[in-house]
């Protein structure tokens, strides 16, 4: 089995916006972090509102865990929005706070207080989650992806195969997206290793970064990024977090296939329309192909023909695609299992591509913490009863149960679209929303199957991250390349959350309902 790595992006043509200083780098002046003393004060804000709720009286239908569950939703939601730790010390904060908060009080009702140790194997609870399990492993697909260098082919191929126009060059980002999305669960991954793509394709133009076409490459590549979030279910972490909240709450999930094809209306739907307004709003315009198409051949030719790694990796992809889009049809085992299985094959010697001394380096290993404490927090919100006292006294309050379903679909989402502004985590949106949401539709006066679709729904729109670039990591990347103004993508973000919303109310009304979702 080969290990040896492939070129890196940053040495490739083009110019890398994720490069770091290596450490051959002159030292960096002492002093103190830009923004760390607003970061500081974020951070004592979260812990005085957690502080607060906790001093608060108790409300009535609230018990004592319940309150400690919603200070700690305060804590942890300033820390997601202000983001001034990071992640994965985030997920520390919360389970640190939580077993202070949690100790002498019962869990639920009729329970022992619990201990330290009680509260602490209740924080730690996310971590036996499949989902968590599912994550980690679809980390480690990326990571082959990027060992091997089968990610910067794979887009090469598709920007030199599509032509050279703006319309083409659209496609194209489009294209490598969606074929990315299937693979590798996340969105800051994907677009990582895109990015640099798009910058070459820019240059072998001869046009600057900040050039039109520059922008609509950076916007589409980060707007598509969210669409193709919503179309597969391993696309995004946050997915996993809501149909693990689903599983527990209703006793059943989505098989890979069938949100594939649940999706698949609203994502065609919202691909056509970033198209056109990209090209509408945006205009890029494209110079002569004559030089760029060989140059773009260039790049792809200076990787050389398919390595053996490249090839194995491949023939796992197709194998686990085929798993997945069969999955409750063809053979029993769920996503999980089936991801599991792949990933031992790429971990094997002379059959894989890399070894786990090479994997651990690169797995996110943050993402998998902050996934499985937002669970965890999600499950304390169910348990204790706190997301059912807090639909109740906010969606409760709307009078949305005598509403026809669509029209409860349609405030739902257009809850969650307003408290995405303020979010720059999915993850943390869903941890924070879906439970709230089932807790909601349990009190709704219709079927079951219709509750569990009008949750599956609002598991689609929390990847509505549009807008701003400060609503995903994703469209951070992109922004930091200096590629286009805030305005510009807050313009097209604006018409397609638009579109996207009247979709939702479309579907929702006629082709979700003929599919047996609602």
């Amino acid at each position: 089995m080969s290990t040896a790595a492939p070129t890196p992006a940053s040495q490739q043509p083009g110019v890398n916006p994720l490069a770091v200083p290596d450490s051959t780098s002159p030292p960096i002046a002492s002093g103190p972090e830009p923004g760390s003393n607003r970061k500081l004060g974020f951070l004592l804000l979260a812990v005085g509102l957690y502080i607060a709720v906790l001093l608060l009286p108790t409300p009535a239908g609230l018990s004592a865990s319940g309150q400690v569950a919603l200070a700690l939703l305060a804590l942890v939601i300033t820390l997601w929005i202000s983001e001034c730790v990071s992640p994965a010390t985030s997920a520390v904060i919360l389970t640190g706070a939580a077993v202070v908060g949690l100790m002498g009080k019962p869990l639920t009702g009729g329970a022992r207080p619990m201990s330290s140790a009680d509260a602490l194997t209740v924080m730690l609870g996310g971590f036996s989650s499949t989902a968590v399990l599912l994550v980690a492993a679809a980390l480690f697909l990326a990571v082959a992806l990027k060992h091997t260098g089968l990610d910067k082919r794979v887009a090469l191929l598709v920007m030199s195969r599509v032509g050279i126009s703006p319309a083409r060059l659209t496609v194209g980002a489009m294209i490598v997206g969606f074929v990315l999305a299937l693979f590798i669960p996340s969105a800051t991954a994907r677009v990582g290793a895109v990015i640099p793509i798009m910058v070459g394709i820019t240059a072998a133009l001869g046009l600057p970064v900040a050039s039109s076409l520059g922008a609509t490459l950076m916007i589409v590549t980060a707007q598509a990024c969210s669409i193709f979030n919503i179309a597969v279910k391993t696309g995004a972490a946050q997915n996993l977090i809501s149909l693990n909240f689903m599983q527990g709450a209703y006793g059943h999930s989505v098989t890979w296939g069938g949100w594939f094809i649940t999706a698949l209306p609203f994502t065609l739907g919202m691909s056509l329309v970033l198209f056109l307004v990209s090209l509408w709003l945006l205009r890029p315009q494209v110079p002569s192909a004559e030089e760029a198409a060989p140059r773009l051949q260039a790049q792809l030719d200076a990787l050389g023909p398919v390595t053996a790694p490249e090839k194995r990796l491949i023939a796992v992809a197709v194998l686990l695609l085929l798993l997945w889009s069969t999955e409750g049809m063809l053979h029993p085992l769920d996503t999980t299992t089936t991801t599991q299985l792949g990933i031992a094959l790429l971990l094997m010697p002379r059959i894989g591509v890399m070894h786990w001394a090479q994997a651990e380096k690169l797995v996110p290993w943050g993402t998998v913490v902050l996934f499985a404490a937002s669970i965890s927090l999600g499950t304390l919100l169910s348990r204790t009863g706190a997301a059912g006292w807090l639909a109740q006294v906010t969606l409760g309050q709307l009078g949305l149960e005598s509403l026809p379903v669509v029209a409860v679909i349609g405030a739902l989402a257009l809850f969650s679209i307003v408290l995405h502004l303020g979010f720059a985590s999915a993850t943390g949106l869903a941890s924070t929303l879906i439970p709230i949401v089932i807790a909601f539709s349990q009190t709704l006066p219709v079927p079951a199957n219709t509750a569990f679709g009008i949750v599956l729904i609002q598991s689609f729109v929390v990847s509505f991250g549009f807008i701003l670039p400060t609503n995903a990591p994703q469209n951070m990347l992109c922004y930091g390349t200096g590629a286009f103004a805030m305005t510009q993508f807050a313009k097209v973000g604006i018409i397609v959350t638009i579109a996207g919303f009247a979709l939702i109310l479309l579907l929702s009304a006629t082709i979700w309902p003929m599919m047996g979702v609602l």
